[in-house]
């Protein structure tokens, strides 16, 4: 497998694909202004405490309080709310723990309002981004997460991921670990960290050390509610966690992004520093690696497989449902039996890649077609289970039931990827009327007109493809093509190019 990071920076957010061997997996849009992403660390003020729930409600800065449960406190949040508040009144000399007398810690099966109380000021994390009418839901136990560890503070404790297979890298790891990390912190190993040398985790562990320093300095003398940390832009973290080897290209059609990346990468993997490229050319980036096409196949009501088998994904308030349909795909050597697991078998397939490609979370309930013998159930359980290997999200697969139907449940941090894959009709527009199609071009040319009056240099417009195609068409062989006449009317280069994000009535200035 090789994976590609295609990144499409536009005015108002970046758009990011991740493809493998060709193929979207993942997609990710990142606001410019988003403020609320997982991982970010804030300064909450507690706003109430709702005992029913035992659970309160914070002020982080959004729209909406931010909800924090019992359990989500962590067993050390007393030593949380001591550093917290010294830290804001400016009473630690420093940020490191080694001679920090933690507080007792909280039982399990305790209540909320006798740790916490309203007005009280304390150290958060964005566990679960905001989501349609729901605040962010919030953690207290922190932790920085690195490339090959997670650092979590006020803990002494050094786990390794059970990914690692081996128990003599396990006990490596441990004790590498024990003797470089700072005390009065724990450590979580994490899988990538397999057979790295000790050079490799310490630079690690000390980048990690360096943001708790910046925590620590960073409350000094803040008002709640305060963003403390950062977490990274949604590019260096599908880095972090993903890349090895398997990584073939970076390309990215903006600059700025374009040397974060190498700047970040410089730090992690020198070696693949030069995998990240810059998009050159007039093509807009997502059309020239087929993403866009991708897109609008892979996020529809109905997404085909092949052969004529397809899904049918519904998205409600309480749950996602996906029926699977063999459509005309009929193996006429093959029993209806057979039949039915192949079908399942390609769909199971598809289902994963749609589950992380849209980030669908909660409850997933899939009807494939009906099979009898039981050892084809497991088997699709096996295959489903087996293609869901690569999601990073938490999951749990549930064999089928009788009837067929399979349960899935997908951690849900942050708002499901829908995307509307529905064109205006050209007709109508929803509207009933519209201008007149064959006024297009001279709409254009009005726009280009203005243009000439108030800009310089060359005026490059993006149309629907099926119109540029027929703009920049010469109609014989001594014949200019419309764009060509129009370069000689406005005395400056005309450049008219297709990008398939628009509509076939729609145009844009490209600055």
């Amino acid at each position: 497998m090789k994976f590609d990071l295609i990144i499409d920076s536009r005015s108002s957010e970046v758009v990011i694909a991740l493809l493998c061997d060709g193929q979207l997996i993942e997609l990710h849009k990142q606001k410019h202004d988003n403020n609320f992403s997982v991982g970010d660390i804030y300064l909450g003020k507690i706003k109430k405490v709702v005992p029913g729930l035992n659970a309160a409600f914070v002020n982080v800065g959004y729209e909406r309080d931010g909800f924090l449960h019992y359990l989500d406190l962590g067993s050390q949040v007393n030593s949380l709310k001591k550093f917290t508040e010294k830290a804001i009144q400016n009473k630690l000399n420093t940020a490191s723990l080694k001679n920090f007398k933690n507080e007792k810690n909280i039982e399990k099966d305790g209540k909320i309002v006798e740790t916490i109380k309203s007005g009280d000021h304390l150290l958060l994390q964005i566990a679960k981004e905001p989501i349609s009418t729901k605040g962010p839901r919030l953690t207290a136990e922190l932790s920085l997460a690195g490339r090959y560890m997670v650092l979590t503070p006020f803990s002494d404790k050094v786990s390794v991921s059970q990914k690692i297979a081996k128990s003599e890298e396990k006990a490596r790891l441990k004790k590498l670990i024990r003797s470089i990390k700072p005390p009065g912190f724990g450590v979580i190993i994490r899988t990538v960290a397999t057979g790295k040398k000790v050079a490799e985790l310490d630079q690690d562990l000390k980048n990690l050390y360096k943001k708790w320093q910046a925590i620590s300095k960073k409350l000094n003398g803040t008002k709640a509610p305060a963003k403390i940390l950062g977490e990274l832009n949604r590019s260096s973290t599908i880095l972090r966690d993903l890349l090895d080897a398997k990584f073939n290209n970076i390309i990215v059609n903006n600059k700025d992004i374009a040397q974060e990346l190498k700047d970040y990468l410089a730090r992690i993997s020198p070696e693949q520093e030069k995998i990240v490229k810059i998009h050159k050319g007039e093509t807009p980036i997502f059309q020239k690696y087929n993403i866009t096409k991708q897109i609008k196949g892979a996020f529809g009501k109905n997404v085909t497989i092949k052969n004529g088998t397809y899904l049918v994904i519904e998205h409600t308030e309480a749950l996602h449902v996906i029926d699977v349909n063999s459509g005309k795909k009929v193996d006429a050597k093959k029993n209806q039996e057979e039949n039915a697991l192949e079908v399942n078998i390609e769909a199971a397939k598809e289902i994963a890649r749609q589950l992380r490609l849209r980030d669908m979370g909660g409850i997933i309930v899939v009807d494939f077609i009906d099979m009898k013998q039981e050892k084809n159930r497991a088997l699709l359980t096996e295959r489903l289970r087996e293609a869901m290997k690569t999601d990073k999200a938490k999951h749990n697969v549930l064999p089928p039931t009788k009837f067929g139907l399979v349960q899935i449940t997908r951690q849900r941090v942050k708002p499901e990827m829908n995307i509307d894959t529905q064109e205006k009709c050209p007709m109508c527009s929803g509207n009933g009327k519209i201008d007149s199609s064959l006024l297009l071009v001279d709409q254009i040319e009005t726009k280009l007109h203005n243009l000439s009056e108030t800009s310089k240099g060359m005026i490059h417009i993006s149309t629907h493809p099926f119109v540029a195609s027929y703009i920049n068409k010469k109609d014989g062989w001594f014949s200019s093509s419309i764009s060509k006449d129009w370069s000689r009317k406005f005395r400056r280069k005309v450049l008219v190019t297709g990008d398939e994000r628009l509509h076939l009535l729609q145009y844009s200035v490209v600055n």
